[in-house]
């Protein structure tokens, strides 16, 4: 036995003389590394400032890995014989402004900083606009990590938090998807308080609330409740809060659309339930309405609740022209949209069918036969519109158009050519995409498209009893769907006759006098009696 010992590692047969199992290594060493797990736990979970800043550096670098991250920063400094620690983020500091605090509390000596050294820092020798003291590490962190800067000072229980932090932002430009002709170029970014600031700007209202909370276990992404005080419905309002207060999720890091559906709690109803903008000036008028507006840190949308399907079909650009022009644009896109959904499936219901066709429309129709069946021709075409979309959204901008144009001219006009296709599969194709790109909403477009293809397919397996009960299926998701408990199709349904007429005839604004109920407004007058 003793020559087998010897003919093993030292520590090994150290561990067999102990009774220790050599495959699991030196007990003498597990029970060390037991030992230090449970005191990297212990100061991982704890939630008091100690006073000294050794232990507290230890516990920041257990919380947040200040000795492993690279751009946690731990910076020890004396000012005035006192001890201090900064703790801050480096990609989130303004560099002038902490330099300047640095360089100022250098020149402090001894007898300015006692006694009462936080209060002295904090009234005298701070000089910024945003200064606060915590009590608690795990409140610390939180704040470092959103971008404030803490100073720990030896023998104090609180640290002091400067808000000196600055984010990644790019310039505010006017959105893409909301342009108009006349009116303000700017538009949302992905800072939090850049959106609110732009709103602010526009309704100077004190009674304007922004509450703000935070989603997600991990990311603490800042959400923001936005509504006027004394026109907001406050039992919508509070609802919001329930809803937002019960999301419990790792995190939303692509923020607006995955608050949207932890809230909404959708299905698979294509059909957007809340609307989206990323206009300052569309927000500040549904706030003025009575609606409830989200913001989202890291987002350029902006969530309008509650939201009906006749919000989604009017734009800004209809309030920037006369009432009378703004009318005949509405109607020009009300047009669009109807076509969107509704222009292929009568159409090839008339081919399938001709006596249908009403007099002096009977030219409708292919004037030849092509390969493939007219149905397929449709699908075909919807999927090659879609992988244009896609491949415009992926291809540099300097190569989109010419990338446009060898699928639009090139595909297009050799498909017809070979005869696989019909022209006027691709003329009204054409035609419907069109109204489809000029609906306001991108999400509703999107939803467009799908029950366009569902009314195709009623149509090729069911003829004319496919399009009519397809459509009214549809119809009634959309009249029994709601949002926040408001119906979706009003005021068509249930039917409000001024509220209709101001959808369908876009109103001077002097003789908007009322709020619309929909909002349940606790004020509805719009300008004195």
């Amino acid at each position: 036995m003793t020559t087998d010992v010897l003919d093993k590692p030292e520590t090994q047969a150290k561990d067999e003389k102990q009774g220790g199992d050599p495959s699991k290594g030196s007990g003498t060493a597990k029970d060390r590394k037991e030992t230090l797990s449970k005191e990297e736990l212990k100061l991982k979970n704890t939630d008091e400032i100690s006073g000294r800043l050794n232990k507290d550096k230890k516990v920041l670098e257990e919380k947040v890995g200040a000795e492993t991250s690279f751009d946690v920063i731990l910076r020890e400094m004396v000012f005035g014989t006192k001890h201090c620690l900064f703790f801050y983020l480096n990609g989130f500091v303004k560099d002038d402004v902490m330099t300047e605090i640095m360089k100022r509390m250098s020149y402090l000596k001894r007898e300015e900083l006692v006694p009462n050294t936080l209060k002295h820092f904090i009234e005298e020798y701070i000089p910024h606009v945003q200064v606060e003291t915590v009590d608690n590490m795990n409140d610390v962190v939180d704040k470092v990590l959103k971008g404030s800067s803490a100073l720990f000072v030896e023998k104090e229980t609180k640290a002091i938090i400067i808000d000196v932090k600055t984010y990644p932002v790019r310039s505010i430009d006017e959105p893409d998807l909301e342009k108009v002709v006349r009116g303000s170029r700017d538009g949302f970014v992905e800072t939090l308080l850049t959106n609110v600031t732009l709103v602010r700007r526009r309704i100077r209202d004190p009674r304007l609330k922004l509450e703000a909370v935070q989603i997600g276990r991990r990311t603490k992404t800042d959400v923001c409740i936005g509504y006027i005080n004394d026109i907001a419905d406050l039992d919508l309002v509070e609802a919001v809060r329930d809803k937002l207060a019960k999301i419990d999720l790792d995190g939303i890091p692509l923020a607006d659309k995955q608050l949207e559906e932890a809230l909404i709690e959708k299905t698979w109803n294509p059909y957007p339930v809340v609307r989206y903008s990323e206009r300052p000036d569309v927000v500040a008028n549904h706030l003025l309405e009575g609606h409830v507006i989200l913001f989202v840190d890291t987002s350029p949308s902006v969530i309008i609740l509650p939201t009906t399907f006749f919000h989604l079909v009017q734009h800004a650009e209809e309030y920037r022209e006369t009432p009378f022009i703004g009318t005949y644009v509405r109607w020009i896109r009300f047009l669009g949209i109807f076509a969107s959904l509704f222009l292929l499936p009568i159409w090839f219901l008339f081919v399938i069918h001709p006596e249908l066709k009403p007099p002096g429309l009977e030219f409708l129709g292919p004037q030849k036969e092509a390969r493939v069946p007219i149905i397929v021709q449709f699908f075909l075409i919807e999927i090659g519109v879609d992988l244009v979309r896609l491949a415009a959204v992926h291809t540099p901008q300097p190569l989109a158009t010419a990338m446009g144009l060898v699928a639009a001219i090139l595909v297009g006009n050799i498909a017809v050519d070979a005869g696989l296709f019909v022209n006027e599969v691709i003329l009204y194709m054409a035609a419907a995409t069109i109204g489809m790109f000029a609906t306001p909403s991108y999400e509703l477009s999107m939803a467009n498209r799908i029950v366009r293809l569902i009314l195709l397919l009623a149509v090729a397996m069911f003829k004319v009893p496919g399009l009519l009960v397809s459509s009214t299926v549809i119809f009634l998701i959309l009249a029994f769907q709601r949002s926040f408990n408001t119906p979706y199709m009003w005021p068509f349904i249930p039917f409000n006759a001024k509220a209709m007429w101001t959808i369908l005839i876009r109103q001077p604004i002097l003789s908007m006098k009322k709020r619309p109920s929909i909002t349940k407004p606790k004020d509805n007058s719009r300008q004195p009696a």
